[in-house]
């Protein structure tokens, strides 16, 4: 994949991840009923959920900004993996409170981000 090519997926790739940073923060009980159940729509669950939907927007924008300034991108996706990773660590430690599907549902949406992270990771910068 061309240099062009690669930098144009990593902003895609980061623009979804903006979009599902905005979503969340503005609906977080509908973006996390499915990962957290009835305690989504609390007020205590909803001020971490929208405080991760604003940090999910300003992480990714930034790297989107760094892009198209040419800057190095990777350092911004090895965040976001990290993001992703802890989500499932999180969901595992705390699965007895959750919905029996949360912690494989959680494994493979935030494991499929980071890898496709990952992916653009090691085609782009180079």
């Amino acid at each position: 994949m061309s240099g062009e090519r690669a930098r144009t997926a990593a902003i895609a790739v980061l623009g979804l991840r903006v979009a599902y940073g905005v979503a969340l923060a503005a609906a977080p009980e509908r973006l996390a009923r499915r990962w957290l159940g009835p305690s989504a729509a609390t007020p205590p669950t909803q001020v971490p959920l929208r405080a991760l939907g604003v940090r999910e927007a300003l992480i990714h924008g930034g790297a989107i900004a760094v892009a198209l300034r040419g800057g190095a991108v990777r350092p911004w996706l090895a965040a976001s993996i990290a993001g992703d990773l802890s989500d499932i660590a999180a969901t595992f430690a705390g699965r007895r409170g959750l919905p029996e599907e949360a912690p494989v549902a959680t494994a493979v949406v935030a494991g499929a981000s980071a890898a496709l992270s990952a992916a653009v990771a090691a085609v782009v910068d180079g």
